[in-house]
């Protein structure tokens, strides 16, 4: 499993704001379904940025295609393939 790094640039904070519910009912799902390693805000409004876990930058082509900012061009995007490297200890999801 890789990480990719998908930072969701402000595009239009009006539609931000309105799709801001549908966007993170999007997350929560794919959270759900083991997709979002982190996710959040900036708090300078400059956008945000999600961690997926995918086998593939395709794959997370396709699951951002899907989110409801990107689809009503609330934010842009860009993916890049993340090599982490922490020393935090994190919590084993297999359990």
């Amino acid at each position: 499993m890789k990480h990719f790094a998908v930072f969701l640039p402000m595009l239009d904070a009006a539609k931000s704001q309105q799709y801001r519910a549908e966007h993170l009912e999007y997350l929560a799902k794919r959270r759900s379904e083991g997709k979002i390693f982190a996710n959040g805000r900036f708090v300078d409004g400059a956008g945000g940025l999600v961690i997926y876990m995918a086998d593939s930058q395709d794959e997370v082509q396709d699951i951002v295609n899907q989110d409801p900012y990107v689809i009503q061009q609330a934010r842009g995007y860009e993916i890049h393939e993340w090599d982490i490297v922490t020393e935090a200890v994190l919590p084993d999801k297999s359990k």
